[in-house]
């Protein structure tokens, strides 16, 4: 079994970056195609002293797209809220200190519990080894979406 066939069967065959299915029989020079991308650069595990970084499937385009940069996870077109949180930021700093962090807001207790659910799901298959619940809180006329490790 290739590294590539590893990395895919553990993330089950979805791209880290946007969440949508990755092919693993589709050629690798296609930009919808499967790669193996690092969660976090060598230059930056290396200079805050962390484990290795971890590998990743992602799509090709997904992670040329990336570059050297860091990565962005999209919030689905789907859900309707309001100053959504970057994920990956958010992941980092609940895997170092624990607690709790807001990461959206919503009009209505609808939205807010379609926020919610989705944050779990898409939290467990970003970060598998980070357990996470969340709280919508509502105050003001808006539903605020916690996550909490």
């Amino acid at each position: 079994m290739s590294r590539l066939d590893e990395v895919g069967e553990a993330d089950g065959w979805r791209c880290w970056l946007c969440d949508e299915p990755v092919d693993p029989d589709m050629s690798v020079n296609d930009p919808r195609g499967p790669s193996i991308d690092l969660r976090t650069t060598r230059a930056k595990a290396k200079n805050k002293k962390r484990a290795a970084p971890v590998e990743r499937l992602a799509h090709r385009g997904c992670n040329t797209g990336k570059g050297a940069v860091a990565p962005v996870v999209p919030w689905p077109d789907d859900l309707f809220l309001v100053d959504p949180a970057p994920l990956i930021a958010v992941v980092d700093r609940l895997q170092r200190k624990g607690g709790r962090e807001a990461v959206a807001r919503c009009l209505s207790r609808d939205d807010a519990d379609a926020v919610a659910a989705w944050l779990v799901d898409r939290v467990g298959r970003l970060e598998p080894d980070l357990a996470v619940t969340t709280q919508v809180d509502e105050g003001g006329g808006q539903h605020v979406v916690s996550l909490r490790a």
